[in-house]
């Protein structure tokens, strides 16, 4: 008896040992990396992990997620998931000077009438967006932002980034806790980056934030223990219920941030439920996270224009990369009140500093042709810096812009980034034009097929017309297996270039004849990789007919449209025998579109290529749409648009409104159920408010339709 009392407090005993060097290694790391006020010295911190490692080593069953030994990254994975986020990540909308930045806050005002406001101020850090999820204190997923409803899930990666806590610091945490900040990496270490790759004669990141976001999406998370990211946190959520996101709530809204409550056991105790975002940023940090210290809170415009003076001077100061201030109105009540367009909070924008300009030269004038063939003549520059990139390349749109701006090889020009993203030559010095220069001319025939070369007369593009142009099949191919078409996962620009090039590829059917034994022929294509594809090939063939409609490229034809085509004509069959009328008639059609998808069906190749796809097992009908009783909230509903949407059409919308079984007229009267509202709406609105009609944003609408 007495033997096995021992064995069970020497096991107590070692569950509590574990348990201490993990709440101190991980006490110690928020001390150096978040607070940057170490405590331990750093060989006391290398003996307690040494123990620590090793009791894990011989007791694995105490491992736990939030460990110190977590962080090191595990061994490489083989793909990441796609995840939903519980809480989408809403992109912010753009100002790019003080008048418009006062035109949103008249924007605003007009859906919410007050003066009694203030603004919080924060750095935008020039890095990539992270959702992080914790349960019970302790981190469970870590995900990219994506495209704001779906990301990756980056878990291994995440733990690896040391100044985001594995577990939240304070004994009062929610049961489940949504926090969004930004993951970046600080200049000294992207530049220490730099001369490791050059030395090893590898190619260079072009800037930090291109670094952070391939170091994130690396597979082996070692790799991204190495690069030694950092982390900002900005907003912080917590959700009640079984984590599914029924009750999601911003932390900013009902708790009172006076209580704070801090004690020797716990100094930093999390206070929850803040009610302004300032408050939230102080809650992020009793929680352990990093959050930017360069921050303002603001009562008056003058005073946020004040700040952003200083810091579009200030920022080239700091040691990472920052692109402009983001602007949030500070009240969480407020907030609430405004809501959410279907891309942008309302209640918060982006001031972006003015784009940086640069002279250089054009060494050469080159054309770059298309998926649809359109041929984008291309600045090739001498190397200069801008905005953190190395620019050596920068669009000329098309032959009409050239000759406007004249833009001749040898000129000294000034470019910028459009949107701080793309760059593009705005200004030619010609005082600076050396002699001899001449004018630039688009080619007559296509530099990669040398087939004549079309310009339509109601357009500014010039096109080559030969579908078996391989840019054009490039494209096409690339376009096929995009995430948005059929998702084939691992056929990238890489590949497709390749496969071409061998012979592989032709068209988009042939991607359904590639056998692992083809692919093991490439460069630097291992079996494992091939079977990989393969198996990603064979499960697009799983992909709805929308998708396959989208993917098929024809102009005109997004995914919108695609889905709305395949809902009216559930069979390729029934869309490539329709006239023109009947595809016309369809609602958010209309005439341009259904001549585009009329002639694709009337060529011999695209028949033969739908024969082919067919015969390869694709999706190319749906479940014909039979007389439902099922109700849906728009179900004998009549709705009436006003205003500019956010990101619909108004076709586009309708159009969604008629497949939920609603009915989209012009004018407001008694009968009208809903008015869908964008901006500037105009007398219908107010009709509406006084015939006391429901009012819909177009978030709400597509909320509506999600639940169909």
């Amino acid at each position: 008896m007495g033997d096995r009392v021992a064995t069970v407090d020497g096991h107590q005993a070692l569950v509590n040992r574990v348990a201490e060097l993990r709440s101190l290694l991980n006490r110690a790391s928020y001390e150096y990396y978040v607070l940057d006020a170490p405590t331990m010295e750093d060989a006391v911190y290398d003996q307690l992990y040494r123990e620590l490692q090793e009791l894990e080593a011989q007791h694995p069953q105490l491992i736990t997620p939030d460990s110190p030994t977590q962080r090191v990254g595990d061994r490489p994975s083989s793909q990441f998931n796609s995840v939903r986020h519980n809480i989408p990540l809403y992109s912010l909308e753009n100002a790019f000077n003080t008048e418009e930045l006062e035109s949103w806050q008249g924007r605003w005002q007009r859906i919410v009438p007050t003066n009694d406001f203030e603004y919080v101020v924060e750095l935008k850090i020039d890095g990539s967006a992270l959702a992080l999820t914790y349960e019970h204190g302790v981190l469970v997923r870590g995900a990219t932002r994506g495209d704001g409803t779906t990301g990756e899930d980056i878990t291994p990666n995440v733990r690896t980034i040391r100044s985001i806590p594995l577990r939240l610091v304070g004994d009062r945490i929610p049961a489940i806790v949504e926090v969004r900040g930004e993951a970046f990496l600080p200049l000294d270490v992207f530049e220490q980056i730099n001369q490791e790759r050059e030395a090893n004669g590898e190619p260079l990141f072009a800037n930090p934030r291109n670094a952070a976001a391939g170091t994130l999406r690396q597979l082996d998370s070692r790799i991204v223990a190495k690069r030694r990211l950092d982390f900002f946190a900005y907003t912080l959520y917590i959700r009640a219920g079984d984590g599914n996101g029924e009750s999601a709530q911003q932390l900013d809204l009902g708790i009172e941030m006076n209580a704070v409550e801090e004690s020797v056991e716990h100094p930093r105790t999390a206070i929850l439920t803040p009610k302004s975002q300032w408050d939230a940023l102080e809650a992020l940090q009793h929680f352990g996270f990093r959050v930017n210290p360069n921050r303002q809170l603001c009562p008056s415009m003058a005073e946020l224009k004040a700040f952003a003076d200083h810091w579009e001077q200030a920022r080239t100061t700091l040691p990472y990369l920052t692109d402009g201030l983001v602007v949030k109105l500070n009240s969480l009540a407020l907030q609430e009140e405004l809501g959410f367009t279907q891309k942008f909070p309302r209640w918060a924008i982006a001031l972006k500093f003015p784009a940086e300009e640069a002279p250089t030269v054009v060494e050469h004038i080159s054309v770059n042709v298309g998926r649809t063939g359109a041929v984008t003549p291309v600045a090739e520059l001498k190397p200069v810096s801008l905005a953190g990139t190395t620019v050596s390349r920068a669009t000329l749109h098309n032959a009409d812009f050239v000759a406007q701006l004249d833009v001749r090889v040898g000129d000294t020009v000034i470019i910028h980034k459009a949107g701080e993203i793309i760059p593009e030559v705005v200004k030619v010095l010609t005082e600076l034009r050396p002699e001899h220069t001449h004018p630039f001319h688009m080619p007559t025939h296509c530099p990669e097929c040398a087939q004549p070369l079309v310009k339509p007369l109601d357009e500014a593009v010039t096109r080559c017309v030969n579908e078996f142009c391989p840019a054009i099949v490039r494209g096409a191919l690339i376009h096929w297996a995009s995430r948005q078409a059929m998702d084939i996962n691992g056929l990238g620009e890489k590949w497709v270039t390749q496969f071409v090039e061998r012979g592989l590829l032709h068209s988009v059917a042939d991607i359904y004849d590639l056998t692992a034994e083809q692919l093991q022929t490439i460069d630097r294509m291992g079996k494992k990789s091939a079977e990989n594809l393969i198996g990603a090939i064979a499960q697009s063939k799983q992909q709805p007919w929308s998708r396959v409609l989208y993917g098929l490229g024809i102009r005109h034809v997004g995914n919108v449209n695609a889905q709305v085509l395949t809902q009216a004509f559930p069979s390729v069959e029934q869309l490539a025998e329709a006239d023109i009328d009947a595809i016309a008639a369809v609602y958010g059609i209309g005439p341009e579109i259904a001549q585009s998808v009329y002639q694709w069906f009337r060529v011999s190749a695209h028949q033969a290529l739908i024969q082919r796809l067919q015969a390869a097992g694709l999706q190319l009908a749906g479940e014909t749409p039979a007389a439902s009783t099922t109700s849906t909230p728009l179900s004998g509903k009549t709705v009436v648009i006003t205003g500019t949407l956010p990101t619909l059409k108004r076709d586009e919308a309708a159009a969604l409104i008629q497949q939920a079984g609603g009915k989209v007229t012009s004018s407001v009267s008694k009968k009208t159920d809903y008015v869908l509202v964008g901006e500037e709406a105009g007398s219908k609105l107010d009709k509406a408010i006084a015939l006391g009609i429901t009012q819909l944003s177009e978030a709400a609408l597509l909320n509506l339709l999600s639940n169909i």
